[in-house]
Parts: structure tokens; sequence; C-alpha cells
């Protein structure tokens, strides 16, 4: 049910979105133009996407790092000011109930950006007895700004030298004369920007972006698009590629998990887990000219050892991707698979992940 409303959604009607619900919000799913044109402009040029969807809550006082600690698996008294960390949020069994990011934005004050799962639950418990405010913000917003143009593009428009902006930095300052923060974040595998901004001034922002990004070839992008660029970076979208049901350790997330921290939410069960993971996260190749069905299932000499997650057909690539969860015995790169969906019948091929720039220069360029 759609219970939240981005400020831009009249910009998205006009490109011909219905506006589907996605954590609460009508999200662009879909706009009149190509995916596929649009996919093109982020990996050649830069893509506009509107995730403001994403949950936003600010978390103060003085005991806000310690909160934001253990809500995390990663050590967050490692991540000085002025920089953020990506990590998922797990129960007390140790499975993971969402994935965040975490701002560190000044003495005491962080910024929680988290997706659909149940963060800010958890927020909420580890607060209790503490000083601290838990506060969902939805009047800020956030814009994305992803592929190799962003960059130059944006530093023409801000004061703040955009450039020597390192991989999950962000800082405060202007854009197109309006406030905002600019962090080196993104979700496309590509290098790029997540602006964040207020409802009263993100549509003037996403319009001056539209309007003078035209010639340097930005376009806005829709969740469909989203959607095939971060299959093909390999990047996961909480609960199709993780759930309740999985540990960091099967989802390639163990490298999230310190060692080295104090207590954090599902510590100990997390840890007594490790060494038994049930299932792998793995990519595959299809031997099919388009994207797999979602739930597939995936056999192994006959014998199902796995599901679909995530598909996407990558017209750049000219493959059939999918982010699938397999038993570990069939986890290993190159083993042959079949895929059985209710319309599809092909082979594939166990892949290394991520598909798009395996070794991460683009994002960390």
């Amino acid at each position: 049910m759609t219970t939240r409303e981005s400020a831009l959604a009249a910009h998205h009607r006009a490109l011909g979105s219905n506006l589907e619900e996605w954590n609460g919000m009508g999200a662009p799913w879909t706009y009149n133009s190509d995916p596929c044109d649009e996919h093109d402009a982020v990996r050649e040029k830069a893509g506009l996407f509107d995730v403001s969807g994403l949950k936003k809550v600010h978390v103060r006082g003085r005991d806000a790092a310690e909160v934001c600690d253990h809500i995390i698996t990663r050590d967050m008294s490692r991540i000085p000011i002025g920089r953020s960390a990506y990590g998922p949020t797990l129960q007390e069994d140790g499975g993971i109930c969402d994935d965040a990011i975490i701002f560190n934005l000044a003495e005491d004050d962080y910024l929680v950006v988290h997706g659909s799962g149940a963060c800010l639950e958890r927020l909420t418990e580890s607060a209790a007895g503490k000083q601290v405010s838990i506060d969902f913000d939805d009047d800020l917003h956030d814009i994305s700004l992803q592929g190799p143009a962003a960059v130059g593009f944006l530093d023409a428009h801000t004061p703040l030298d955009l450039p020597a902006l390192g991989y999950f930095h962000q800082a405060e300052t202007t854009l197109f004369g309006r406030p905002v923060m600019i962090s080196r974040t993104g979700y496309s595998g590509e290098r790029g920007y997540e602006i964040f901004a207020t409802a009263e001034h993100v549509v003037t922002l996403w319009e001056e972006i539209v309007s003078a990004g035209e010639s340097a070839g930005i376009v806005p992008c829709s969740f469909t698009c989203l959607d095939k660029i971060r299959v093909e970076a390999g990047l996961l979208f909480y609960p199709y590629d993780m759930t309740e049901a999985n540990t960091p350790w099967e989802v390639t997330l163990g490298w999230s998990v310190s060692r080295r921290k104090g207590d954090f939410r599902g510590k100990e069960a997390v840890f007594a887990r490790e060494g038994q993971e049930k299932i792998l996260m793995v990519g595959i190749v299809a031997d099919h000219g388009d994207a797999v069905e979602a739930d597939a299932a995936l056999l192994l000499d006959g014998e199902k050892v796995g599901v679909v997650n995530s598909p996407a057909w990558s017209h750049r690539m000219q493959k059939s991707l999918a982010l699938c969860h397999v038993a570990p015995g069939a986890a290993a790169e190159g083993t042959r698979l079949d895929v059985e969906g209710e319309t599809i019948r092909c082979g594939a091929t166990v892949a290394r992940l991520p598909f798009h720039d395996p070794e991460k220069t683009r994002t960390h360029a």
C-alpha cells in the first residue's frame, strides 16, 4: 500500500510512470523511455534516479554512536565524521532483516538510510533506555546521479571539490544554489553520487539536472533500469537476494561483519552460524535470449539445488544474468545447472560476480 509520496511524483507521471508501490512510496518502475537506452546512459554518460523510497532516519544524542553501532555489523567506531558505511542489520538469530548505509554527519548525529526491512524497528529497540532520539524523516529526499559523466557534471554546479570526495564520503554543500548533502555512493556499479535534499529543494534540483544535463547525455532512469544495472553489478536487494533466513556468510556479505567491535545485535548467533551455510549467493549466465523467471528452480544432475532470485537480460553484455541461491556444493564457478521455470527450460553456468566490472575499477575510480 502506498502511504508515502515523493515530491517528484508529478515529474515521474509526466515521464510515463504509473508509480508502482515500493517501500510504501510510489516508485517509477517504468517510463515512456526504453530501459535499455536508460541503461546505456548510466554506463556511458549518467542516469538520474529518484530513490526517495529509501527510508531516512536521524539518530541524534549522546548515545547515537552506540545505538548505530549496535544495529549494524560494521564497526562504526572506525567511521569518522564525513564518512559512511554499508552493512546488514541482523535479527537476534543472526539472520538478515534489512541493510543500510549509516552516515556519520557530526558528533552525536547519524543518518541511517535503509530499505524495506525492519531496520527502523531494530533501531527503536536498540535505543530503548538510551539518551538518543530516533526520527524518521520523509521530507528528506534522495536522488542519485550514476555514471562516468556524473562527477564532471555535478562538479561544475557545486562549490564542493567533488573529484576529491572519496568513496563512501559525504559533505554538506550547495548544488545549483540549493542546500544538499552529496554522498559518493550508489547502486549501479559506476562512479556516482547520491544527493540528499528536502522536498522544498529536490524538485528544482531534479529539473536543473535534467535540463542542464541533457546536452551531456544525462537522462531520468526508471527502477527497471536500476534493477538491470544492479544485477550486472552483483548488488543485493532485500528481501529478494537476502532474507531473515540468510546470514551474511551466505550472501557474500561476510566482509561486512566486524570481528573487532563489541556487542551488536545477533553477534553471538551470526558467529555461531559461520561455517554452517545452507546456501551461497552466486551469479549465473543462462543459455537463454531473455531474462529467466524469478523463483525458477536450479537443478544439478536432476536434483533441485537452488533458486533464481533476481534475473535480468543485459543487452550490453548480450547475456541472461541472474543472482541466485544454491547449495554450497553447486556454487563453484563453471558449474553447469539446469533452469526450470513455468515457461523456461534452459541450461546455465555459475559465473563470477559481479558480472560487470569485476575488479570494481569504475566505482572506485
